[in-house]
């Protein structure tokens, strides 16, 4: 069996390659195989009715019996998202820090799914042997707690995956980023890095997480007769501790609202990652017992999200809670690309009902600038760069930042995801390629609605519906009654009546067709409807409906 393929490592994204989101790869070893991550993506605008993407895992449905485990660097819905989908196709285990498992369970029970799961909590430092691979975790920081780096040994050599990271030397919880080891690694010899390619056309470095505290503490002292609500993202705990702790300076009661805010603060508060003051947390129902200088509010919503808290309050349908002139909305982050537009939409809703917005200074990236990346590539020396966590123009920038750093042209790995890389000290090359398309979950549905079905529904949204209905005798295929026409989206009929009434013809005209020419296959019968008839239209529309003939017979 020792044939070329013992030398080399492959590594396998299946998602989180030119795009932001979908975080999952595989890394595979002769019969070994680890996942890290596996996150979801969120649907972008052709994708109409669709709420979730998941990554296709079908490669790793056929090499079940390889597959070891599953590695999770952080607890973010790109990289944890998928877990429940996943987990019902394969059962793995799962191996994560401490705050991040504890959100990947919150999952699981939401499921049905702890008890068939086995889960590990691993420490920083401490390493985990799955097959053939030896994975260690290590401290960075990001903006969620917790968050790990991992050093990958593979037989082939050491690969070392950032996970998504910043380097903030004064986090508002826990331990900076540990530089020396990454350093140590360094000098033993790294095979290949991966890391984050987020904010990589950013020159210098992210700020300091503890720097939002100091604006937000300012905003409490300037708002001192008004009603605070900050809307920021639920992972971020360290954001949420210090927006309690300026509402306890000030002597305010907060409010958490928002489902995924509530889950993540109440299993952080249960680990011990935020520490909040007795009697400082009241529930949503006791705010009418205070005035509005008593009261700070932390939602969800601060991308716009039609769902969300913020979202609900600012178009006047949350049930508890109505915007009144004079509050102080604080946008405590900055808007994911394409998300733009929903967020001006629900910041001018606010405005209007007479809130004050904030959102200059109030956020800083949990995503490393250059300066940042320079440094972990100075520190790691690797001998190849494999760019991650990024569209495609993220991944180039990054590639020019590797060589700039002196990794060799050639060994900077662009990859697309589906690919397969085979890497060793001696090569590195692309054998192969895997499903990756993408799998959409609409409602409770998971993989029933695909490309023929998203593209129906583009027809329709765009162009609308035209159903024909017409009856034929029996045997003798004559017109009994109709064609009856509905429009649903395509024009209003009752103003439209010459245009309908110029439609039937047709119809009948085709039907009439039909006969002389003795074609009794109701297909062909139908195609004739929906030529003739879509020609017609767009002569006179210049659009093309879906059309729909149903015959029925007596």
């Amino acid at each position: 069996m020792k044939s070329e393929n013992n030398k080399g490592v492959k590594i396998i994204p299946l998602g989180g390659l030119e795009q932001i989101g979908m975080n999952i790869t595989a890394f595979e070893y002769e019969d070994s195989i680890i996942v890290v991550d596996c996150g979801l993506s969120f649907p972008d605008d052709e994708m109409l009715g669709i709420d979730l993407v998941i990554p296709d895992v079908t490669y790793l449905k056929e090499n079940a019996s390889k597959v070891k485990g599953l590695v999770i660097t952080h607890g973010h819905e790109d990289h944890i998202g998928a877990i429940p989908y996943v987990l019902k196709e394969l059962n793995i285990p799962i191996y994560a820090t401490k705050l991040t498992m504890g959100i990947i369970e919150h999952k699981l029970k939401e499921h049905n799914l702890m008890r068939t799961t086995k889960t590990k909590v691993v420490k920083y430092g401490q390493s985990i042997n799955l097959g053939c691979f030896r994975i260690e975790f290590i401290r960075v920081n990001h903006s969620i707690a917790d968050a790990a780096a991992l050093a990958i040994y593979t037989p082939a050599g050491v690969i070392v995956h950032t996970g998504d990271f910043k380097i903030d030397y004064t986090p508002v919880f826990g331990e900076v980023t540990d530089l020396q080891r990454f350093a140590e690694l360094g000098k033993k010899g790294v095979l290949a890095l991966m890391t984050d390619s987020t904010n990589v056309e950013r020159p210098g470095f992210t700020m300091s997480e503890r720097t939002v505290g100091k604006t937000i503490d300012g905003l409490f002292a300037e708002n001192k007769e008004n009603r605070i609500i900050v809307a920021t993202f639920a992972s971020n705990v360290d954001r949420v501790q210090q927006i309690i702790n300026s509402a306890v300076k000030y002597g305010r009661k907060v409010v958490i609202e928002g489902r995924s805010m509530v889950n993540i603060i109440t299993t952080a508060q249960e680990l011990g990652y935020i520490s909040i003051p007795e009697n400082t947390l009241i529930d949503i129902e006791q705010i009418k017992n205070y005035t509005n200088d008593q009261i700070v509010l932390i939602t969800t919503g601060s991308q716009g999200e039609t769902m969300a808290a913020l979202s609900r309050m600012a178009a006047s349908v949350h049930k508890k809670i109505s915007i009144v002139p004079g509050d102080t909305v604080i946008f405590s982050s900055h808007p994911i690309p394409g998300n733009e537009k929903a967020v001006s939409k629900v910041i001018n809703e606010l405005v209007r009902k007479g809130a004050n917005v904030v959102f200059q200074d109030t956020h800083v990236s949990g995503h490393a600038c250059q300066e940042e990346i320079k440094l972990i590539y100075a520190l790691t020396k690797p001998m190849y760069a494999i760019p991650v966590h990024g569209e495609y123009r993220h991944l180039k920038t990054h590639a020019k930042l590797a060589m700039d750093m002196g990794v060799e042209k050639d060994n900077v790995l662009i990859l697309s995801s589906g690919e397969v890389l085979e890497l060793s000290k001696e090569s590195a090359k692309i054998v192969g390629n895997v499903p990756c398309q993408g799998i959409l979950v609409d409602g409770l549905g998971v993989g029933d609605v695909g490309n023929i079905v998203l593209r129906d529904r583009q027809h329709l949204s765009q162009n609308g519906l035209l159903i024909v209905v017409v009856t034929l005798e029996k045997y003798s295929n004559q017109l009994i009654a109709g064609p009856d026409i509905v429009s649903r989206g395509f024009v209003y009929v009752r103003e439209s009546e010459t245009l309908m009434d110029d439609a039937k013809m047709v119809v009948q005209d085709a039907l009439d067709e039909c006969l002389r020419k003795n074609i009794t296959d109701w297909g062909r019968i139908k195609t004739a409807i929906k030529d003739s008839l879509g020609e017609f239209l767009w002569k006179r529309t210049k659009r093309n409906p879906m059309i729909l003939p149903i015959i029925t017979e007596v």
